[in-house]
């Protein structure tokens, strides 16, 4: 791919956006490329968990490419937006684990494609924000919508209507970010709790993801059930039996793959 670097480390994929000269700049073809390549590993057998980062050590992605937004009309900027949808809707709906490790700026675009990942791990030196209204526009790839749910409608509207930039201590307090490590640190954080999750059962990650998803938009009456029909589905699979097993046994679980490719993501997380 021209703008994306995907490397592969056992169970785990490792996404860089690089286009450095330009800190990583959003533009239509980087988006296109992370489709695609979150469609292709979501096919690859063993692979438990993908980690998102940006080249160099100065911007995860600074924000969208405004030298190619500017020009657009409404059609345009429709199917800019539809476009980063789609690709948050991969990342929602994949059996993998996504971790946002974010090594700078991370403006507009680039805040909003580190909210569509699962968790967010953050160097001490990142900086956060939705600066859209500065441009006349407002967040076109989530940030409305995924901001809110994550930090507070009151916060939210602050940080969207203010257009203001925090820095990565105001991000953990107030719940934007996950964990703040030293930038030295900060991917071999993600690669470790990447690896811890890589040990769990797939199938179980899979839909405690699809449960948790799901259920930010129902009641906590139709969650539960819905909970409570995934928690017995999984007492139909192989990996149920080899986990409890390995417990009763006092040794370590071995998840097979073969049982993976019998829950593709269709099926795990197809919408009612």
């Amino acid at each position: 791919m021209k703008h994306i670097k995907v490397d592969m480390d056992g169970p785990i994929a490792v996404i860089t956006i690089a286009r450095e000269k330009v800190l990583n700049a959003l533009s239509s073809e980087v988006i296109a490329e992370l489709v695609d390549a979150a469609a292709g590993l979501e096919r690859k057998l063993g692979l438990r968990a993908v980690i998102l980062t940006g080249a160099g050590d100065k911007a995860f992605v600074a924000g969208a490419d405004i030298a190619e937004m500017q020009a657009l009309g409404y059609d345009g900027a429709e199917t800019l937006s539809s476009r980063g949808v789609m690709l948050a809707r991969h990342i929602d709906r994949s059996r993998l684990v996504w971790i946002a490790a974010v090594n700078g700026v991370a403006l507009g675009g680039g805040c909003e494609l580190a909210l569509c990942c699962d968790f967010i791990y953050a160097s001490s030196n990142a900086k956060f924000g939705q600066p859209e209204v500065k441009l006349g526009v407002i967040p076109g790839l989530g940030g409305t919508q995924r901001l809110a749910r994550r930090v507070g409608i009151g916060k939210a509207k602050e940080l969207i209507f203010t257009g203001d930039m925090i820095d990565a201590a105001e991000a953990l307090r107030i719940r934007l970010v996950d964990a703040v490590f030293a930038p030295g640190e900060l991917l071999g954080k993600a690669r470790a709790a990447a690896q811890r999750i890589a040990l769990n059962g797939p199938i179980a990650i899979s839909e405690a993801k699809r449960v948790i998803n799901k259920g930010l938009d129902k009641e906590l009456y139709q969650g539960l059930l819905d909970e409570t029909e995934a928690f017995a589905g999984l007492f139909q699979t192989q990996d149920q039996k080899e986990g409890m097993a390995a417990f009763l046994a006092k040794r370590q679980p071995k998840f097979k793959d073969a049982e993976v490719a019998d829950y593709p993501m269709a099926q795990l997380h197809d919408e009612d």
